[in-house]
């Protein structure tokens, strides 16, 4: 049987946009871009605590704190450090996010990822053998139209967490023309990146995504979400992507339901 051509699109949007989100294993504004109820001038004093790695693996989301989510470990596939990142300098705390690093020049960090357990509605009931070729794209496309999310959080000292949000936010405008990045002799070119509206949740939040030809279905550029919050000293970062979707063009989010159980865990 000859292969879906959504079974090769599939096939290079795991490749090139996880490789991105898997590079690590390790445990800069517009209006759109920023929703908070405080603006980055109130920035954590200089004697704001900032977490240990322990202390953050204890207050990142886990198993127990999401219904409907398997939350587990990153898979550590690519070198854990920001030096493996190469591209356009001024892009990099945007791809830092969906690498699961800490954005900015942290004291400490950690990660995990968040797979939504819902099941496709609408899997074909016919054997493989069965099936025609559209009817196996529109399968491939459904089994795959799952959000995986790479939250991460990150504690900075004295005023680092704020000057990290302006540096995302600052991304977000000076990269909307789009960039290119890499990692392990991967590259990859972001044709465009847009602000989002943001949760609002913590004292300032920043969201955007990223597009780029190779991700999207029919040759539109489809796109990959991110969202950094800052909660006092610390930066809890959200990175989702949904390959169904993207192959199909469909607009997707970052769950909410993972945002607001991290940000509970940060009061």
């Amino acid at each position: 049987m000859k292969r879906s051509s959504r079974a090769r699109i599939a096939a290079t949007a795991t490749v090139s946009v996880l490789s991105l989100a898997l590079i690590t294993g390790c445990g800069g504004d517009s209006d759109d871009a920023k929703d908070s109820s405080k603006d980055s001038s109130s920035s954590p004093t200089t004697a704001a605590k900032a977490y240990s790695a322990a202390e953050l693996k204890k207050l990142i989301i886990a198993q127990s704190d999401v219904d409907g989510y398997e939350v587990k470990a990153v898979p550590n596939t690519y070198p854990a450090a920001k030096s493996a990142i190469k591209g356009d300098e001024q892009c990099k705390p945007l791809v830092y996010v969906f690498s699961g690093l800490a954005p900015g020049d942290a004291t400490a960090e950690t990660n995990t990822m968040a797979t939504s357990r819902a099941k496709p509605s609408d899997t074909p009931s016919k054997s493989l053998e069965d099936l025609t070729e559209e009817e196996i794209d529109e399968a491939t496309t459904a089994s795959m139209s799952l959000p995986v999310t790479v939250v991460s959080l990150s504690s900075y000292e004295g005023d680092g967490a704020a000057r990290t949000m302006k540096a995302v936010s600052d991304a977000v405008e000076s990269c909307a023309s789009g960039f290119t990045a890499g990692a392990g002799g991967d590259e990859q070119k972001f044709t465009e990146v847009a602000a989002e509206k943001a949760s609002g949740t913590g004292d300032e939040s920043v969201a955007y995504s990223a597009g780029g030809d190779l991700f999207g279905a029919s040759g539109k550029p489809a796109a990959v979400h991110g969202e950094v919050v800052r909660h006092g000293n610390t930066i809890a970062t959200y990175y989702t992507m949904n390959l169904g979707a993207m192959m199909s063009g469909k607009a997707y989010d970052i769950p909410a339901a993972l945002i607001d159980a991290q940000a509970a865990k940060l009061k």
